[in-house]
């Protein structure tokens, strides 16, 4: 009789403490042992080598690990590019809304601009999202004449924003009374977006001929918005 065989016998005699219990090598204890020996020839082999030869070594790890980061660089710069794959405020009608938003919004943050062409504030508002479309482009931006996307929607709402992901809507904004009317900034709907989660500054894009900070408090920018307001007023 073999003491180390697994048979039913001997299990029944190991339980009995008759026989020692059998010592059972699992596939970790294999890699385990396989690396550790690995280990003890590499430094086998480094102990050998002379002063030229380690520093030749060293020469070619550090190229083996330059290697390594261009091609973790390479990996992150295609991940993030898969992501920034808008990059302007696209105008849709009703019958694309599904497509375009409901089932896109599974998939990406969807910023909904419900608008008239007529009302100054949201000509400023589609300006706005045009730069910030330009600037984060892994969120998509949409404008919808507002009785497109809800019918006999007032006019007084306007201009609202609909902030949808994850197949459903997550926030609205109704107006722009509380970034200060027509002197609204693009800061001010940037930092809104950012606080919901509706932008990913980390992806952010600085706009052609902008410096890193922005330049959205340039004298044309206030001209421009000065220009809404009394057009504003004049309409009152």
């Amino acid at each position: 009789m073999n003491p180390d065989e697994d048979t039913e016998w001997n299990d029944i005699l190991r339980k009995h403490g008759i026989l020692p219990q059998q010592i059972k090598i699992t596939q970790n204890d294999i890699y385990d042992s396989a690396v550790a020996q690995a280990q003890e020839e590499e430094s086998k082999r480094l102990e050998r080598l002379d002063l030229d030869e380690l520093a030749e070594l060293e020469d070619e790890e550090d190229d083996r690990v330059l290697e390594q980061y261009r091609q973790q660089r390479l990996a992150e710069m295609q991940a993030q590019q898969s992501k920034e794959k808008f990059g302007s405020l696209e105008h849709i009608s009703e019958p694309e809304y599904k497509k375009e938003v409901t089932e896109a919004s599974k998939d990406s943050w969807i910023v909904v601009h419900l608008f008239r062409e007529s009302i100054p504030e949201c000509k400023l508002m589609n300006r706005i999202l045009s730069e910030l479309a330009q600037q984060y482009r892994a969120t998509k931006f949409v404008k919808i004449i507002s009785v497109e996307c809800i019918h006999n929607y007032p006019d007084a709402n306007l201009p609202t924003l609909l902030v949808c992901g994850e197949g459903d809507m997550k926030n609205q904004l109704v107006r722009i009374d509380r970034f200060g009317g027509m002197r609204t900034k693009r800061g001010d709907v940037e930092k809104y977006l950012k606080d919901i989660g509706a932008i990913d500054p980390s992806l952010k894009r600085s706009l052609p001929g902008e410096s890193e900070e922005g330049d959205e408090d340039s004298d044309d920018g206030e001209e421009q918005q000065s220009a809404y307001f009394d057009l504003g007023r004049a309409r009152s």
